[in-house]
């Protein structure tokens, strides 16, 4: 059996730490403030809270995808290992970033016809993306083979849910995520919007929330429905926040209460660059294995 390499964008937010001990590497997305370029590399050019801080101080975002000529730049220097690779990119629902994948893939098995290079879909983002990373290195640990868990990631990917909700509406309006006239009512109302990805991988908005108490009583509802084997549910749940751990680490409490078998503590990550920088602070996103995204 082939060694293989586990590979996927920044933006599955865990952190490096996290991906140099399962053995993941990751190639980084771009971003800028006030333009200012940058890499999206697990917040070491720059740190979370400076990104919310500036953001909330008035700096301008702007994000941009791997290129293909990074991605076989990045590939090569697998293949060169005598290493396979199955790479998981961020959702085309939000992102082309597959396309570079695939055209640098198309190009790199003209140069190393025996080695495979695998590219999947991950319909999610953040740290829902970074589980689905996470659950392969787990599975790949023991003992699958490449083409195997290519196969299982393909036929299972949508049952990883993301459900995400933000108390802070001012960079949605700014993205245009929201109308401004929108956002406005729903601050004063203090609507806190609940959104999940669809099975095309899009983020989309379900429910309207009146007040941060009650929507993170929704996100947890929405967890039992959802996650597998309900409230029996013995997988792995992460979180992912934006400059609001106080609330992250209430909604952790009230998950683990909840669900008494889950597999360890609620993991709680910052929101990386890219992300963070179309949502800005306030947003909270909870990830679990469930059934599976229809609609």
């Amino acid at each position: 059996m082939s060694d293989y390499c586990l590979t996927c964008c920044s933006t599955a937010d865990l952190t490096d730490k996290h991906f140099t001990k399962r053995g993941i590497r990751y190639v980084c997305f771009h971003f800028s403030l006030d333009g200012e370029e940058y890499l999206d590399d697990m917040g070491k050019s720059v740190s979370p809270e400076e990104l919310f801080q500036r953001m909330v101080d008035g700096a301008q975002t702007k994000t941009s995808q791997v290129t293909a000529g990074e991605y076989e730049e990045f590939f090569e220097s697998i293949l060169k290992e005598g290493k396979d690779i199955l790479h998981v990119t961020l959702s085309s629902g939000i992102s082309g970033t597959i396309n570079s994948a695939q055209i640098a893939r198309e190009d790199l098995l003209e140069k190393y016809p025996d080695r495979k290079i695998y590219i999947v879909d991950s319909l999610g983002a953040s740290s829902g993306y970074g589980l689905i990373m996470e659950t392969l290195a787990d599975m790949k640990d023991e003992g699958m083979d490449i083409d195997s868990l290519y196969q299982w990631i393909e036929e299972n990917k949508l049952n990883m849910h993301h459900w995400f909700f933000s108390t802070d509406l001012t960079f949605y309006i700014r993205g245009g995520r929201i109308s401004k006239a929108a956002g406005m009512i729903g601050t004063v109302l203090e609507i806190c919007p609940l959104l999940n990805m669809d099975k095309e991988g899009h983020l989309t908005p379900r429910e309207k929330v009146r007040s941060k108490k009650k929507v993170m009583k929704r996100t947890v509802e929405k967890m039992e429905k959802h996650a597998k084997d309900g409230l029996d549910y013995s997988g792995k749940c992460y979180m992912c926040q934006s400059a609001c751990m106080e609330d992250a680490k209430e909604l952790a409490k009230m998950i683990e209460e909840k669900f008494p078998n889950l597999n360890g503590k609620v993991q709680i990550f910052p929101i990386g660059a890219t992300i963070g920088s179309h949502t800005g602070p306030g947003t909270i996103s909870i990830f679990f294995w469930g059934d599976k995204r229809e609609d």
